[in-house]
């Protein structure tokens, strides 16, 4: 596609936001504003690791067309580990990527000056800059769906840590002898509150679910009032109230914004966080400490990409 040239003289006004998870891609077209203006999508490749990359690509060709032909910059949130320092990743839930030199092919792909994060940190910085974390100065952003991320926002500013890592809450660990975990840990918050753990737990513990039955059934099984479907949701909002506890008395946090596919079942998961955060959180200086939900749903981490760039972080 033929592309006009930009004639102005004037940078362009428009950042390209890549969301990279292990279930789907999200491309995006942000403006100054932090309004997301443009959205293309693509389920996340399982095969070698240029299979994953083709749709990167793909995607970045048709939302730099989208764009005109030029952006300010590319912001990309990856699920992690990532290095900042290299700009190359190697995610979990991508086995295909090991140390996959991201930020290099991006930049050769669009032409434009391109900054990495790990995918939960854009969330949190997003919704930090556009949601429901405005104003907040020690902030955790959450991500309770297929797997649990996050990111820390500290005295204002986003904080990657020494490779751009820091906020990785997913992998606290809540139960020494739990399940085994992809980390290669055991016991993370992962393995006790994401979709498919919770759903694992509930058919072991009894319910009687449908073939291919998710945490969407689950909650559904739930609110119908299914008992082992609301334990479920019981026993992962209080793990995950035990991160958020373990990670607000290291970090000094005032607020915890959690999104995710998980978190959109409300109150079930809500509710026994913030139970478990009256057992939990005792200290005196995180008796103001606040979770709310997401406000920006799964336009988050785009949004919080975009950012990357237009605050030179």
């Amino acid at each position: 596609m033929d592309t006009p040239p930009n004639t102005t003289g004037l940078p362009p006004a428009l950042t390209l936001a890549l969301d990279i998870g292990g279930t789907k891609i999200t491309a995006g077209l942000v403006d100054d504003a932090g309004t997301l203006v443009h959205r293309a999508r693509l389920p996340t490749p399982r095969g070698d690791a240029e299979a994953v990359w083709a749709a990167v690509d793909a995607l970045c060709t048709e939302t730099l067309a989208a764009a005109g032909g030029r952006v300010r910059g590319v912001g990309i949130g990856c699920c992690g580990p990532i290095d900042r320092t290299d700009g190359t990743v190697s995610p979990i839930n991508i086995t295909a990527w090991q140390r996959f030199p991201l930020v290099e092919r991006v930049t050769d792909a669009v032409g434009a000056p391109v900054r990495l994060h790990t995918d939960g940190a854009c969330m949190a910085i997003g919704e930090w800059w556009r949601g429901a974390g405005r104003g907040a100065r020690f902030l955790l952003g959450m991500v309770v769906s297929t797997g649990v991320g996050g990111g820390l926002v500290l005295d204002g500013a986003p904080y990657g840590g020494r490779t751009g890592n820091a906020g990785h809450v997913g992998h606290v660990v809540v139960d020494p002898d739990g399940h085994p975990c992809t980390c290669g840990g055991r016991g993370c918050v992962e393995t006790v509150a994401a979709g498919p753990h919770l759903v694992r737990w509930a058919r072991e513990a009894g319910w009687d679910a449908p073939a291919g039955a998710d945490a969407r059934d689950l909650a559904g099984a739930a609110l119908a009032g299914d008992p082992v479907a609301r334990r479920a949701f019981r026993r992962g909002g209080r793990a995950v109230a035990a991160t958020i506890a373990s990670v607000a008395a290291v970090c000094d946090l005032d607020l915890v914004v959690i999104g995710g596919g998980v978190a959109a079942a409300g109150d079930l998961l809500f509710d026994p966080v913030r139970a478990g955060l009256a057992d939990h959180a005792g200290l005196a200086f995180l008796e103001d400490l606040r979770v709310v939900p997401a406000a920006l749903g799964g336009d988050a981490g785009l949004i919080g990409a975009a950012a990357l760039v237009l605050t030179g972080d």
